[in-house]
Order: structure tokens, then C-alpha cells, then sequence
């Protein structure tokens, strides 16, 4: 009798996440996220636990008011309490703006959760080569 060994799946979905290579060059777009939903608390915890050290501790979040679902004022995340503010400003409608006091500003451009992975591709290649 064999037994097939079958690898437990994930208990978390893989971060859809391409981060620009760093540069001493100012950049309008840092990257690309391609979050599963528009659940701001369901999805922000893995973004900011997948970003790199070096960004620091990300106190601040700006996303666009009319595309996210309800953001409340403030969530904890890794015991750590991260504000959030909402923008309608239409030059930013699909971006993501992270803030660390003393470390820096990083804009991504959030790619629709129901884009298929033949439209994001293209779109996180972009974005991580900063052509977007």
C-alpha cells in the first residue's frame, strides 16, 4: 500500500507584493500590491509584514475612501498602532501611500483584487521597474 504525502496548504495566501529596486532616484510608484480583497483590516496585517525591515515601522496609511471598504481611524497591527485616513483625491485612486517617521514615503500602486493574474502581471512588472 503507498501513501501519497500531501503538503498542508498555507494557512496564509501568499503576499502579492513587487517592490521597486532601491535607488537614490525619487520615484512616483514604489511598487506594486495586489491585495485579495478591498478589506483594509483583513488585508493591511500582510502587506505590512511582508515588507522589507528597512522601510521601518509604517505608522501611517492613506487609501482612496472610494474604492476601499469601510477603514477605521486607527487598527493595531503587530502590536503597533497604525493610523488610517481615507482620500478621495482622484490623481491617487489606485494607490496605497505608507508612511515611517524618519524612514521614508512609499506610494504602491494597488492592482484590483478581481484582476485576473494575466492583467496583474503586466501591471506589478511595471510598476516594480518604475513604468508605471
Amino acid at each position: 500500500m503507498t501513501t501519497a504525502l500531501h503538503s498542508p496548504l498555507p494557512s496564509h495566501p501568499v503576499l502579492r507584493l513587487r517592490l521597486a529596486a532601491r535607488s537614490g532616484m525619487p520615484r512616483l510608484i514604489d511598487g506594486a500590491w495586489w491585495p485579495r480583497s478591498y478589506d483594509l483590516p483583513a488585508e493591511l496585517p500582510r502587506l505590512l509584514a511582508g515588507l522589507p525591515r528597512t522601510w521601518g515601522h509604517i505608522t501611517s496609511v492613506t487609501v482612496n475612501g472610494a474604492t476601499w471598504s469601510a477603514v477605521p481611524g486607527r487598527m493595531l497591527v503587530s502590536n503597533q498602532v497604525v493610523r488610517l485616513r481615507r482620500t478621495v483625491a482622484a490623481s491617487a485612486p489606485h494607490t496605497i501611500l505608507l508612511l515611517a517617521p524618519g524612514r521614508g514615503r512609499w506610494d504602491l500602486l494597488v492592482v484590483p483584487p478581481d484582476t485576473t493574474e494575466e492583467a496583474a502581471e503586466p501591471l506589478m512588472a511595471a510598476a516594480a521597474s518604475g513604468h508605471a
